[in-house]
């Protein structure tokens, strides 16, 4: 899907005649409504191109669609803005190794360290680390703990989010029935938080519901598609399935769909449009929600050379190709999810 909102256009600068001992200051402009650059006021015709900001972003894992897509994003914004992207991650969700490539990148010299932490608790030392370093430490799609980094970029804002999960499934069970949630790795913090919320929802508003099982599939569709199998089996009166990291909902309408039970029980969950289009269309799946990953993996970047360049981040501020962000403390979030069904789900590509 095509998010552009306004062309952007970038300079930057650096002043060649800095105090000793005074770090380089770089300022990021953005030209909205222009044809060319616009230089700050006082800079002179003969200062030094600066150096390019390396950013280091790190998934959870590599290799599924959804962080096919943010690495689509960070490197449209790394391009533009002129920065160095490293994109790394490992090939499983696995803290150890997602711990390891954090090293790599401290070694490696980057500016700033962008991270959806699989962990939060474990990965701390090494954030830590890493902002004693200078290193602009964010994390983006899954937080950890405050003291490890400087602020979170986050797709929703988590209560609205995990209320309106747990309302889309209610709504298609008839607000009654047991049901399951397939989670993504069992510690990442977003995820839990958002289950926190669908609980809250299900207890104020749906007392004729049960919550039977959460079980983690650690982002895996395969682990995904065998729990779901699993739960059915287990459960003979379930009448609906929640899933709540990319791999869940696809996998979970694929169980339902072969063991027969398409319209009986109910899937809903965060995935892509692509990835659900089938199942929405046959109905073994009644609603997909989501936000861009492109756009998220695009807004953490910008976000990243902005405060690098001195600008953190400001409530109300409108991005190109994003559009006006909200601020909250040290989160930021960017925008407000998008339900699929099978009447809308054609009208979007990623």
């Amino acid at each position: 899907m095509r998010i552009g909102i306004a062309a952007l256009l970038l300079v930057m600068f650096v002043s060649a005649c800095q105090s000793a001992g005074q770090q380089n200051r770089y300022e990021v402009i953005y030209a909205m409504d222009k044809n060319e650059a616009v230089a700050s006021p006082g800079q002179s015709a003969h200062e030094e191109e600066p150096r390019k900001f390396k950013i280091g972003v790190v998934p959870k894992l590599v290799e599924i669609p959804y962080f096919n897509l943010v690495e689509e994003g960070a490197r449209e914004a790394a391009a533009q803005l002129g920065a160095e992207l490293v994109y790394r991650g490992p090939p499983i969700a696995d803290t150890v190794q997602q711990i390891r490539i954090i090293e790599e990148l401290m070694v490696e010299g980057v500016d700033a360290l962008a991270v959806s932490a699989n962990d939060p608790e474990k990965l701390l030392p090494a954030l830590m680390k890493a902002r004693q370093q200078g290193i602009q430490v964010i994390t983006w799609d899954s937080d950890t703990y405050r003291e490890g980094r400087d602020f979170f970029v986050n797709m929703v804002d988590d209560e609205k989010l995990g209320r309106h999960l747990m309302d889309t499934l209610a709504w298609n069970t008839g607000e009654k029935g047991e049901f399951a949630i397939l989670t993504g790795q069992q510690k990442a913090a977003t995820l839990n938080e958002w289950i926190k919320w669908m609980k809250v929802q299900q207890e104020t508003y749906y007392p004729d519901m049960k919550l039977v099982e959460i079980a983690a599939t650690d982002d895996d569709p395969q682990k995904a598609y065998e729990t779901a199998k699993r739960m059915l089996a287990k459960y003979p009166n379930l009448a609906g399935l929640i899933g709540n990291s990319s791999v869940g909902p696809p996998a979970a309408a694929q169980a339902v769909k072969e063991a027969g039970l398409t319209g009986k029980v109910k899937v809903v969950g965060l995935s892509l449009p692509n990835l659900m289009a089938p199942y929405l269309t046959d109905g073994s799946a009644q609603v997909a929600t989501l936000w861009s990953p492109k756009k998220l993996g695009y807004l953490t970047v910008v976000l990243a050379v902005r405060a690098l360049a001195g600008q953190p981040p400001e409530d109300g501020v409108m991005l190109p190709n994003v559009g006006i962000i909200r601020v909250n403390g040290d989160v930021v979030v960017m925008g407000d999810p998008v339900d699929f069904t099978k009447e809308n789900v054609n009208q979007y590509d990623f």
